[in-house]
């Protein structure tokens, strides 16, 4: 009897909700995420513009690619328009500050409701159908939102483009990438803590479920039609806040920038990074924009080998992209996150690892 009650039990032990999709499965983890996000405001004072650049990159094209995961990888959803949400974000947010003289510190999140608003008249007819005709439905708003920038010279611009404030905020400007960096790191770590909360609640396992088997998740009173919708509006709403952080760090909007390539990149990080894995589409994000700059240095050292490489570098950062989605659908087809847990538990476990 004093041996037995000594001892501990042993094994995953979860036996209610809250226990099973906590957000950090051990006090060690929410520490070093915590950690690792103080550590991150040091960044700017010790960073060099260029990592600086890349990290705000990371920042809202993470927000922007989250979006597209909730109803990719989350709902079971295909969305081949997502850059177009991203720049109606943009646009919506340079159009609310200029026009109305709404400051950015409220542009930006009005831009992400108006974009939501926007996914969900696209949300409506897409939540219905599925499959191809779903993809089909998505790229036809993509069309639809570029020829809507280049005629709305009203909320756009035109071919001239918009012109995006500088973020403020009781008179201080964060117009340079160490000030700015705050903003999207305060973004960033708001909109992925929304989303990991998200998952947890009945409305995300309710997502979930319509992705995993639609039929049981109908039978138990899901609303198919109802939670697709709003995967759509959420998938928007990030996209939109993403697309109005890109806006202002650049300061300049054009619908040149906003093409079904910079879509099928949103899909690259996701599917890199893991669907339906929060913490993976931060990886797929990271991946997918130090890749072009890899492909640049790797050209680079070799342009003088071959001096025509240097000519097709845009060519080779395309092809790159498709090239790593192939490579990770036949290797890694559950992404980063995916390796990331099994690199985890091999020295957990080590060196009883099998």
């Amino acid at each position: 009897m004093g041996l037995g009650s000594s001892m501990r039990p042993c094994g995953d032990y979860r036996t209610t909700y809250a226990a099973d999709m906590t957000i950090f499965a051990t006090p060690v983890t929410r520490y070093v995420a915590l950690a690792f996000i103080v550590c991150l405001l040091f960044v700017p004072l010790f960073g060099s513009p260029y990592v600086l650049s890349l990290m705000i990159q990371v920042g809202y094209y993470g927000i922007a690619a989250l979006g597209l995961n909730l109803v990719v990888g989350f709902t079971g959803q295909i969305s081949l328009g997502h850059s177009a949400f991203f720049g109606f974000g943009a646009f919506a947010s340079a159009w609310l500050n200029n026009s109305f003289g709404i400051p950015v510190f409220f542009a930006i999140p009005l831009a992400g409701v108006l974009t939501m608003l926007v996914g969900l008249l696209v949300g409506i007819p897409a939540g219905r159908i599925k499959g191809l005709y779903l993809a089909i439905a998505t790229l036809a708003s993509q069309f639809i939102l570029e020829d809507f920038f280049a005629r709305a010279g009203w909320f756009t611009g035109g071919s001239s483009g918009a012109m995006a404030e500088y973020f403020t905020i009781f008179g201080y400007s964060f117009d340079t990438d160490q000030s700015y960096f705050y903003v999207v790191l305060f973004y960033v770590v708001l909109m992925y803590t929304f989303t990991s909360n998200l998952v947890r609640t009945r409305d995300g396992r309710a997502l979930i479920a319509v992705r995993d088997h639609y039929l049981s998740a109908e039978i138990m009173g899901v609303n198919l039609t109802w939670y697709r919708v709003m995967s759509f509006g959420l998938s928007a709403l990030y996209a939109g806040i993403g697309g109005a952080l890109f806006g202002h760090y650049l300061g300049f909007v054009s619908a040149e920038g906003f093409s079904i390539i910079l879509s099928i990149q949103f899909l690259a990080m996701i599917i890199i990074g893991g669907l339906g894995s929060i913490f993976g589409t931060l990886l797929g994000t990271i991946f997918m924009v130090l890749l072009p700059e890899v492909m640049e240095l790797g050209v680079g050292l070799v342009s003088g080998v071959m001096p025509d490489l240097a000519q097709s570098l845009a060519f080779i950062k395309e092809m790159a992209i498709g090239l790593a989605i192939i490579l990770f659908l036949i290797f890694e087809p559950e992404g980063l996150a995916h390796r990331w847990k099994r690199i985890k538990a091999y020295w957990k476990l080590y060196p009883f690892s099998y």
